[in-house]
């Protein structure tokens, strides 16, 4: 028989996530009685919802009371009494008692695979006090084999307590002997102790590599590392996973983001491992939303010699655009711009691409075919990746191209 439930808003959400997924895939119908006749005879729905205030984002059927589901489609929507007529033997019933329900939500960028991982295997720092963060990596480094890494996610330099950032002597207080890495959460910048420079090979000597920073006061490293000044010291960290690890991170974190709401996702640059683990949790049935994925630079070639380009897949998984990376964050304050960082004179941000390197990447791209999706916060970046889409557009026009600027956060008129 069937299951009667009156739930929580967060409960609702939890559970209604999956069902959200499928609004938009396709046009809903106009009425409960043509959807009706879709619903096989004998057949009732997997989902029915009813007594709810549904936003159904269909102009010509705005609003509803109900909805049923099968599969991923939605197969009526219209009069909670309309639709509870199509309930089946097995059929889950969910009487909303007047709770809103809307289309799900798109992530429109984020890093979701990264997130499950730094999730089963780092160590969260998001603990609002250098203390905390302090006591977390220390507890991690008595587990950790000696000369190990430590590795910390999801720290915030703008909720500590202490009302300024962690740095490399908070680092050695608390871990001594292992190397240490801490991610910021917005990706562009970490934090690092004095085993972790000996490691890389870095001495106070070293100069800035091109499109980063070491950071560096009174003749000493402050412990921070912008943009690609990260990438020898990334290139130390072991790999964190296995494949089924991979595979886990994705079910995780779909677990999570579909929860919320969010029911389409666009993966922001990842490579032919990140895919494969994609891949592995939808054959397995553990994707809980659709997923866009953009190929990073590294995987971009492969693909690319392969034949494919954007758009290939299905409505679960699909091939996005190319990503690229040409400055900084605004919130680690290393995007480039056109005037100066507030208290900080000669500190204009960060490019880590030539303008350049950008035509060139651009040009590749969208002869080949592909949509771009590159990252630019800065109004300096912003001009130059937009130089260069229209460079290409004029000179190889195409049609619904959709190239896209990551984040576009800074924008001079």
């Amino acid at each position: 028989g069937d299951s009667m439930s009156e739930m929580t808003r967060g409960e609702f959400l939890g559970l209604g996530a999956a069902a959200a997924a499928a609004i938009g895939a396709t046009r809903l119908p106009a009425s409960v009685g043509a959807a009706g006749n879709s619903v096989e005879q004998g057949v009732g729905p997997d989902l029915v919802v009813t007594n709810a205030r549904v936003l159904t984002g269909d102009d010509q059927q705005p609003n509803a009371e109900a909805f049923a589901v099968r599969g991923s489609r939605f197969v009526a929507v219209g009069r909670s009494d309309d639709v509870a007529n199509l309930v089946g033997p097995d059929t889950e019933v969910i009487d909303a008692s007047g709770i809103c329900v809307t289309p799900g939500f798109i992530d429109a960028h984020s890093h979701p695979l990264w997130g499950g991982l730094q999730a089963l295997v780092s160590v969260d720092t998001n603990l609002g006090s250098i203390q905390r963060i302090q006591d977390a990596l220390s507890a991690r480094a008595r587990e950790t084999e000696p000369g190990q890494w430590v590795v910390g996610f999801m720290y915030d330099d703008t909720k500590l307590s202490e009302g300024r950032p962690l740095d490399r002597r908070d680092l050695d207080e608390a871990v001594p002997d292992h190397p240490v890495y801490v991610g910021h959460r917005g990706g562009h910048t970490a934090v690092v102790n004095s085993a972790a420079f000996r490691a890389a090979n870095i001495t106070i000597d070293t100069p800035d590599p091109r499109g980063g920073t070491i950071y560096r006061e009174g003749g000493e490293f402050t412990g921070r590392l912008a943009e690609l000044a990260l990438d020898p010291f990334q290139a130390l960290l072991p790999d964190p996973s296995s494949r089924e690890q991979r595979q886990a991170a994705v079910k995780l974190i779909s677990e999570l983001m579909s929860a919320t709401g969010l029911t389409s996702v666009h993966s922001a640059g990842i490579g032919s491992a990140e895919f494969v683990a994609f891949q592995d949790a939808y054959a397995a049935g553990e994707l809980g939303f659709r997923a866009n994925l953009f190929a990073n630079a590294g995987a971009y070639p492969s693909f690319r010699a392969s034949g494919v380009r954007s758009g290939l897949g299905n409505e679960w998984l699909r091939l996005g655009p190319v990503k690229y990376l040409a400055d900084g964050s605004a919130s680690e304050r290393t995007m480039r711009m056109s005037t100066p960082y507030m208290g900080r004179p000669d500190d204009y941000g960060i490019l880590t691409m030539s303008q350049e390197e950008i035509h060139e990447a651009v040009e590749d791209a969208h002869r080949a075919g592909w949509q771009l999706a590159i990252h630019a916060n800065g109004d300096v970046t912003i001009d130059m990746v937009l130089q260069a889409y229209e460079r290409v557009q004029k000179l190889w026009p195409r049609n619904d191209t959709r190239h896209r600027i990551e984040h576009c956060s800074l924008v001079n008129p």
